[in-house]
């Protein structure tokens, strides 16, 4: 256990440590002065100051300062090559960018051209067949028409055949068998070009 003794205490305890032992009595109350605060050190203290002052600035400028600006350098370098890097790769990234917006405008162009000639080839056939269809449909009307017109003629022929019979006939009911065939016929064939 620690205790602080006053000089006046110390003094008159009698069962105390004697004058003189380990304790020092200040009979007239002067205390010591803090040592680093006692003018009569100041000049060793600042000798001291200065050695210790010039001995670290030798280790930092011989020891600790080169070894601080070789790791600054080394980190300067390590950024100047990875600028450099950089850049190196944003030129190639733009130089791929350049080349895949050409590719692309080609592709587009050719998709185009592809289109076009699809669309036009498409067209062509179109029309070929459209004129195959219509040659087709013609050559077919032209050879209805011909059997129309042959059964036309079949027809006209059979009405004149059948008129000449019916005439024939209305004759012999009516008149009695006076008319020749040759007079009906005649006489059938003036009736039709009356009306037409």
């Amino acid at each position: 256990m620690l205790t602080f003794v006053s000089p006046s205490y110390a003094q008159t305890e009698p069962h105390g440590p004697a004058a003189g032992e380990s304790v020092e009595a200040h009979a007239d109350g002067e205390h010591s002065a803090f040592p680093p605060f006692d003018p009569a050190t100041f000049g060793s203290q600042l000798l001291w100051l200065a050695i210790s002052f010039g001995l670290l600035y030798l280790l930092m400028s011989r020891v600790a300062l080169p070894r601080i600006g070789s790791i600054l350098a080394n980190r300067n370098n390590r950024i100047a090559a990875d600028l450099a890097e950089a850049a190196r790769l944003k030129e190639e990234s733009e130089a791929a960018i350049a080349a895949y917006e050409q590719a692309l405008a080609e592709a587009r162009q050719n998709a185009h051209a592809i289109a076009l000639k699809a669309r036009d080839a498409a067209k062509a056939e179109i029309e070929a067949d459209r004129s195959r269809i219509e040659a087709e449909l013609a050559a077919k009307l032209e050879a209805a028409e011909t059997r129309i017109a042959e059964v036309k003629a079949r027809a006209l022929a059979e009405v004149d055949a059948i008129a000449n019979e019916a005439a024939e006939t209305l004759i012999e009911v009516l008149l009695g068998p006076r008319a020749t065939r040759t007079e009906i016929a005649a006489a059938v064939q003036a009736a039709q070009a009356e009306r037409t």
